[in-house]
């Protein structure tokens, strides 16, 4: 999974790879891209690191 991050114009801009669709945990859904959990970024908001957790999915 390859992410990048950065803050323009007052937005948070996030890029990350789509992945071959593959199930979610619970089945109902297809996972097209995820940071897996938490992930801690380069990008800050007032001098403090940024966060994300991301999953985007489709459904079958």
């Amino acid at each position: 999974m390859a992410m990048t991050v950065a803050i323009k114009n007052d937005k948070l801009c996030i890029e990350i790879d789509l992945e071959k669709p593959t199930p979610s945990a619970s089945g109902k859904t297809l996972v097209v891209a995820s940071t897996h959990g938490n992930v801690v970024t380069t990008a800050e908001v007032d001098g403090k690191p940024v966060t994300i957790g991301l999953n985007a999915y489709i459904k079958p």
